[in-house]
Parts: C-alpha cells; sequence; structure tokens
C-alpha cells in the first residue's frame, strides 16, 4: 500500500525576514511543532537570512515573545498546555490561584489561573499540586482539578530553631504559614540562623535540609532580603548591562534636536528620602487673549529612552525587572545606579536630559492642548513636599512668590476639573518606616498628606492623560494604565455589606466613581466611615497594564498612560519610545556602536505589547506584596518592644476564626483569635462580617476601634497576635456597652458575663473552626 503523501506547507518566499508579528502568527497557527528550520522554510529564508532569524528569535525569547521547549521547537509565551501540572500560590478569598508547576520562561511571570474547585474533597492549600484541564476565560485562565498530587521538593525561608531535646526546626517567615518544618540537615546552620532549605515527604512526614545560610534575620537590611528572597526579585546586575550603562551615561544631550529650557525655573517636588528624581513642573499664567485666566505648564520627565535603548543590555535587564522596588532600607532599581541615581535623575543646577510635556490649561482647569519634545533643563530647585509647603504657606520670599505661586495657581484650576470629573477618594494612610544610619528603626508613623502631595499627583495626571490622547491622535501603539469597572460579583458582595448597614445600594445603576464618594459622604460615623472605606477598597479591580483602552475607572478617565516616571517603571518608558517614533524626536544615532542606534520602539516591542504588558504587570503586583510584607515586618520590630501593653486597634477584617486589626496611626496588622474572646458562642454573620455573642451581644465588626494588649510581635514573618485586655473588656473606645448593639438589635443586660465551663479549653471543630463559633444560617 502506497504511503499517504504529507501536503507540504506553502513558503511565504520573497518577503525577506519576517517580523516578530508574523513569526508569532505562524508559531501559533502551526499544526506541528515549529523551530527555527520549519520558520525559516515557512518564509523562504537562506543563508544570511537565517543568521539573522536566528538574532530575532533570541531577541524574541529575551523579550519574553516566545519560549523554546526542550527540543529544538518554540511556542508563544503565555501559552499552556490543555492538561499540565499546576502549584497552588496563593488563596484569594476563597479562590485557589495557581501556577504552572515547570514554568520554564526564566524572564516571565508565570500565568495565574483561578482554580475552579467543585465536589467536597479537601479544600486545596498553598503549596498543593494539581494535575487539571485549563482553558482561556475572558482575558484570564481557569484551570478544573483532575487530580491532587504529592507536593514535591521545594525551596523554603525560614530561621532555624532549637527547641527541646535539641531538635532543630525550621520557623516560617511567611505569617501565612502557621507550622514549623523539621529539620533534616542542618548543613553549617546555627540556631537563629536566617536560611533557605529545601522542602521534601509529604503530610507530618515533611522534612527540610539547609542549603544556604543567609545570616542574622533581625540584622539591618534583614527584613527586605527575606522578601527579595521570596519574591526571587533580581538584586545585582550582570557586567554587561553595568559596562553598557557606563558607556550610555557619557552620551551627549546636546542638539538641535532638543528645546533648550534651562532658563525656566522647573522645581522638582519629592519625598525628603527620595533616592531618584525622574519628574519636574513649571507653570505660569498665559499671557495668550484666547485663554484669558489660564495656565501654560511644563511636566519635564527625565529622558531614559535616550539612555536605555530597545534590544540592549540594559533594556534586556530592565524587563525582566519591571520596576524599582523600594523598601525602608534600600531601594533596588530598575536601571543601574548611574542611570537611576546620577544622569537620569532630575537635579538641582545640573543639565540633563528631559521629555517634556507642554500643556495649555484654561480657566476651567480642562487640558486644551499639549505637545512634546526632548529638551534640556536644569532644575532651580530639588525640594521636600514639606519644605513646598512650608515656603507657599508663609509667602515670604522670590521664590514662593515668583516660582510657587504660579505653581499652585495653576493647580487649584486642575483641581476644579477634578472635582467636576468626581474621581474615586479614598481616604487611604500610608506608612514610613524612618531607619537611622545604623538601620536601626526610629519611628514608624502615617505619611501626613498635604496639598503639595496632591498639587504634584495632579500635574502628573495632566501629563499621562497628554501622553495617552497624544498617541492615540498618531495611532500610536500606547500602554495604558487600566482600572476596570468594579466587577458585579463585588457590587453584589458590597451591596450585600452596605445592606447589613441600612446604606442603600442600587446595582441597576451605571456604576461611576462618585456613586461610590456619594456612600462614602452619607457616613458620618466615625466608626463606620473606615470600615466603609475599605469594602469600597475591596469592591475595585486592580490596575494593570495594556494595549487596549479600556479607561480608568478609579480617576474617571476615558484614555490614561504611565509617562512619568521612566526611572522606576518600564511601562513609563515604552510610552516615552512610542512617543519619540510617533513625534519624530529620534535624533542622531550614537558613534558608539556598542549603543543600539534606535531609541523608538523596536519592531519586537510593537509585534508584543500584550505579552510584555502582561508580565511587567505581574512584575508590579510583586513588588508590591515584598514592600507591603517588608513593612509588616518593620512594623512588628518596632511593636516588639511593647508587648504586654495596651494598643489602640480597628478591626479590618472578621472571619469565623477570628477577627483582624490594625494599630492606629502605626499599622501592622494582628489577629485576634476567636478562642480569646470567652467561652461563649459567637455568631459569624459572613455578609455583614461580624462576630457576635450569642449571650452577650458583643459584636465584633470591621471598623470599630478597641483597646487590645499585644500578646506577640513577630519580626521575622510579620504576624502580630492580640488579645482582650485584663478583665475581658475590649476598651471604651467604641462607646458605652449598652450601645453597642449585635445584630438581634438587643443591647446586653447588665455586666458581660463568660461562661466558665471548660475554662481555658476550646475545642477545634471540622477544618479547625474553633468550637465557640455559630455560623449565622447554619
Amino acid at each position: 500500500m502506497a504511503r499517504p503523501v504529507k501536503p507540504k506547507r506553502k513558503a511565504a518566499k520573497g518577503k525577506g525576514l519576517p517580523t516578530a508579528k508574523q513569526v508569532m502568527e505562524f508559531i501559533t497557527s502551526s499544526s506541528e511543532p515549529a523551530g527555527k528550520r520549519e520558520i525559516a522554510r515557512h518564509f523562504g529564508l537562506k543563508g544570511q537570512q537565517k543568521i539573522a532569524l536566528k538574532a530575532l528569535l533570541k531577541d524574541m525569547a529575551d523579550e519574553g515573545l516566545i519560549d523554546s521547549n526542550k527540543g529544538r521547537a518554540f511556542h508563544k509565551m503565555g501559552g499552556i498546555p490543555r492538561v499540565t501540572v499546576l502549584k497552588i500560590i496563593e488563596i484569594d478569598g476563597n479562590q485557589p490561584i495557581a501556577v504552572p508547576d515547570n514554568w520554564q520562561a526564566d524572564n516571565a511571570v508565570p500565568p495565574r489561573l483561578r482554580v475552579i474547585e467543585r465536589g467536597r474533597g479537601a479544600a486545596l492549600a498553598v503549596g498543593d499540586r494539581i494535575l487539571a484541564r485549563t482553558e482561556e476565560a475572558g482575558n484570564g485562565w481557569t484551570a478544573h482539578p483532575m487530580k491532587k498530587l504529592s507536593r514535591a521538593s521545594e525551596a523554603l525561608m525560614g530561621v532555624v530553631e532549637e527547641r527541646e531535646g535539641g531538635k532543630l526546626w525550621l520557623a516560617p517567615v511567611d505569617k501565612k504559614v502557621r507550622y514549623s518544618t523539621p529539620i533534616k540537615d542542618p548543613g553549617e546552620a546555627q540556631p537563629g540562623d536566617l536560611v533557605l532549605a529545601e522542602k521534601s515527604g509529604s503530610r507530618d512526614r515533611v522534612t527540610a535540609s539547609v542549603s544556604e545560610v543567609l545570616g542574622d534575620p533581625l540584622a539591618p537590611r534583614s527584613f527586605s532580603l527575606i522578601a527579595l528572597n521570596k519574591y526571587d526579585i533580581p538584586i545585582e546586575f550582570p557586567g554587561a548591562v553595568l559596562k553598557e550603562a557606563e558607556i550610555s551615561a557619557k552620551l551627549p544631550i546636546e542638539g538641535d534636536y532638543r528645546e533648550d529650557l534651562r532658563d525656566l525655573p522647573i522645581i522638582a517636588i519629592d519625598p525628603a528620602d527620595a533616592r531618584d528624581h525622574d519628574d519636574a513642573i513649571w507653570a505660569q499664567p498665559d499671557d495668550s487673549p484666547d485663554n484669558p485666566g489660564g495656565f501654560r505648564a511644563v511636566i519635564a520627565i527625565a529622558d531614559v529612552s535616550f539612555y536605555v535603548r530597545p534590544g540592549g543590555e540594559i533594556d534586556r535587564s530592565a524587563r525582566k525587572r519591571g520596576n524599582s522596588v523600594y523598601f525602608p532600607d534600600r531601594v533596588v532599581p530598575m536601571l543601574p545606579e548611574i542611570l537611576s541615581a546620577d544622569v537620569c535623575s532630575l537635579k538641582q543646577g545640573q543639565d540633563r536630559a528631559a521629555m517634556t510635556c507642554h500643556i495649555v490649561i484654561n480657566a476651567k482647569g480642562q487640558v486644551t492642548s499639549w505637545r512634546f519634545s526632548r529638551a534640556i533643563v536644569q532644575l532651580s530647585a530639588n525640594i521636600a513636599y514639606e519644605d513646598a509647603q512650608a515656603q507657599y504657606d508663609a509667602m515670604d520670599s522670590a521664590f514662593a512668590k515668583e516660582v510657587l505661586k504660579p505653581l499652585w495657581d495653576c493647580w487649584k484650576l486642575l483641581l476644579k476639573a477634578r472635582h467636576a470629573r468626581d474621581p474615586l477618594e479614598l481616604d487611604l494612610a500610608e506608612r514610613r518606616v524612618v531607619l537611622d544610619e545604623d538601620g536601626n528603626i526610629e519611628s514608624v508613623a502615617a505619611r501626613e498628606r498635604l496639598d503639595a502631595h496632591r498639587l504634584v499627583e495632579d500635574y502628573m495626571i495632566a501629563a499621562n492623560v497628554a501622553a495617552a490622547k497624544a498617541l492615540e491622535a498618531k495611532k500610536a501603539p500606547t500602554v495604558y494604565r487600566v482600572h476596570e469597572v468594579p466587577s458585579r460579583e463585588k457590587l453584589i458582595a458590597l451591596k450585600d455589606f452596605l445592606t447589613s448597614l441600612d446604606i442603600k445600594f442600587a446595582l441597576g445603576q451605571v456604576v461611576r466613581p462618585s456613586v461610590f464618594n456619594h456612600i462614602m459622604d452619607k457616613v458620618d460615623d466615625e466608626e463606620k466611615k473606615p470600615l466603609v472605606t475599605q469594602q469600597v477598597l475591596r469592591s475595585q479591580t486592580q490596575a494593570y497594564y495594556t494595549p487596549r483602552n479600556q479607561g480608568h475607572f478609579g480617576l474617571a478617565l476615558g484614555s490614561y498612560a504611565h509617562f512619568t516616571s521612566p526611572i522606576r517603571r518600564y511601562a513609563d518608558l515604552l510610552v516615552h519610545r512610542a512617543l519619540v517614533d510617533a513625534y519624530r524626536l529620534e535624533g542622531p544615532k550614537p558613534t558608539n556602536s556598542d549603543i543600539p542606534a534606535k531609541s523608538g520602539l523596536s519592531e519586537a516591542d510593537r509585534g508584543n505589547l500584550d505579552g510584555i504588558t502582561e508580565r511587567i504587570s505581574g512584575f508590579e503586583r510583586r513588588a508590591m506584596k515584598a514592600e507591603w510584607e517588608t513593612i509588616d515586618r518593620y512594623v512588628a520590630a518596632y511593636l516588639a518592644k511593647s508587648i504586654g501593653e495596651i494598643h489602640t486597634v480597628r478591626i479590618t477584617g472578621v472571619q469565623d476564626f477570628g477577627f483582624f486589626v490594625t494599630v492606629d496611626d502605626i499599622g501592622g496588622d494582628g489577629l485576634v483569635p476567636a478562642r480569646s474572646l470567652g467561652d461563649e458562642y459567637f455568631i459569624y454573620d459572613a455578609g455583614a462580617q461580624t462576630l457576635t455573642g450569642e449571650h452577650s451581644r458583643e459584636s465584633y465588626y470591621v471598623g470599630r476601634k478597641l483597646d487590645m494588649r499585644l500578646v506577640e510581635a513577630n519580626p521575622i514573618s510579620g504576624a502580630l497576635k492580640f488579645e482582650l485586655p485584663e478583665g475581658g473588656s475590649s476598651g471604651n473606645n467604641g462607646g458605652n456597652r449598652r450601645d453597642r448593639r449585635g445584630r438581634g438589635g438587643r443591647p446586653p443586660s447588665g455586666k458581660h458575663k463568660r461562661s466558665t465551663k471548660n475554662k481555658g479549653k476550646h475545642r477545634t471543630g471540622k477544618r479547625g473552626r474553633p468550637a465557640n463559633i455559630k455560623h449565622k444560617g447554619r
């Protein structure tokens, strides 16, 4: 019998080297594995074209566009097999989140999948491995478990502890992990050392073998080191990156293609502890008769795209980092220090290359026109927010009258326009940790929010909007900062919660930020205000980067990009490159052959903005988690000296096992276990997020202020634990006990009596729930 002849795929001859987009389309549509040979055959490439293809494929792999299998085939980055092994990395509410267990792309964030659990099997936990069927759903992926697998060996970070009998245990540095692991092989580690270890075994036979000793966990800089290791954030720059940065830093910035704006008194207003300065502002009244009462303003941004060219070593490194990461004791920059802290940083009295956004504002605060240019600037001042505010308030110097007053007057117009569009206004305090020269904690407090902060913020928003609209006008590729409208599921949860407070919220209305602002404006109660604010925040989606415009809900803007921080955000660098192309701002090519010639978008960038933005959005989430957890560790270390003392706290979350609190003014999240509340039963209402005593009617709810005793502060994990003060009283900050009513509306009668039966013993029910908890409706 004659063998069937396999039809040959037609080669796309005569078209020369394909673009990155064409290669992606071929790999995606190919019914067979596609390697370099198949790609070359399909496009009819020969000789030198094959060498050029090899370079193109390397660039595409470095930029995360494609990834190679163990063989010679390529596949589209982000593609996930229909059936694959996944690992649970977190639990978002009740939703397990997983990533591929063996993700080969070392320069990309693995895709996150929502795991859909069905049936009554044991709930999945962080670290579990599953065989699952996957599918794309909207802009993301979902996974349907087929089988739970045994846990593979994995890396752990912890502190070596010596316990009874001289046995060594690995105490976790993650406060979400509640159990220590016995150490099988300590290597050279000693009790008290911070170590990396390999975890092996399963269930009650899990052990750890120390692979690396990191040092003293309580030493200065160790708290951030824990986060850097946990999230695998690159710290050191390869030698090739540093070498290119030194060459790039010497590029001359003069030329006819740059505007000379050194005569403008442009100033940078930043935090007092800022490590880099990538934005500066200037404003003056507009003398045009067509714009009475209006202003002209310039927002000058460090011209990072001039120094960091696409395809170069610095660019590859920056793309793998995605953004700078800021800790109280250090900054892990996206760019080498010679660029981030020196030649790119806008400094007083020094010539600097800048990308400038020129805007015209009318008397209503509307930006009526804009243009972008490359320029040379020389700042007249670098000034801290507090100093700028103090000098403006005093108005007793020429600098205040000639520089600050026009900036404030122009900002008041921008503020008028902001009020008109009514963006989401959430009063969220930011914590600031102050360290001394030795790295020890001097203070922890909420950052003060001044008009100077709002002023800079509104100028930056105006420039970001102008950048997005300028690129749209040229139909150019744009990286948008998108914040979507809250999902219906989250709005339903918010409605249920507001109903419990007798606050009306109609689901059928068009949802705008002003809807949430009006809800919060109606709340006068001091305890309910932060409660409602937090729930509104939880109803919001997380902002991300994408080349498809879906608007920015929170800012009430139809088009929004990030343009103002290219030193620390890769997304802003992409926007700068797009502006360079769209408005022909390229300038002369560098004479040094080691520096890529083009400073605009590369062809690979244009064809892969989806992949790039997905990864840098993931890197941003990674940085945020690392920063938050490090602050928590510093706060725990700061509070450790006050164990046993009473602190004023506010409830931030209620669960069936207890509730979480935050220390007023300082921050730091702590747990109050339900078993510490007494021996009576407490009714847990998930919708209202309350724990209410069955007999006493004592109610614990989100937003309530309490006086609680600190009983544990773990600087290694950042965990805090509180209990009721002596005597069983939860303090008088919540008002008189007769005024605190439970959900049944019945005030407690007389003194709060607790059952003496089984005093001090708290049985554990199914899945570890305290036996003194009843679920409402069950």
